[in-house]
């Protein structure tokens, strides 16, 4: 399994331990669903792709600020409880944060194309 996959695996089970505990119910609640489709998205479209670091040591902040608020009360809530639910996961995650980062990748140039009517850019 890539390691992307493992962490998206790891996030939901994040999500749903911290769901059970504060919304109840055997499945996510409407928010943590939204939650966990937003940090799949979010981990599938990540700069380092599979030498991603951990989004906490991340220097690419790609989290929307409510959403990232979110996820830390989740982590802060389910992180402890998953050494105890999924200690393998847990463990892996814990080496992965603790990994020294990588350059960051080399920021992505894109070519201007003007829509119709449109003018090039001025330069300066």
């Amino acid at each position: 399994m890539k390691r992307s996959e493992r962490e998206i695996k790891t996030v939901r089970n994040m999500i749903g331990i911290y769901c059970r505990g504060h919304h109840g119910g055997a499945v996510l609640c409407e928010e943590c669903r939204a939650l966990s489709l937003y940090a799949e998205q979010r981990t599938r479209k990540c700069h380092f792709g599979e030498e991603k670091p951990a989004c906490g040591q991340c220097p690419i902040h790609c989290y929307k600020p409510q959403m990232k608020v979110a996820i830390g009360r989740v982590m802060r809530y389910a992180g402890p409880k998953m050494i105890y639910r999924h200690p393998l996961q847990a463990l892996r995650h814990l080496l992965i944060a603790k990994r020294p980062l990588r350059a960051a990748p080399p920021a992505v140039k894109r070519e201007f194309k003007p829509h119709e009517g449109q003018s090039e850019p001025r330069q300066g």
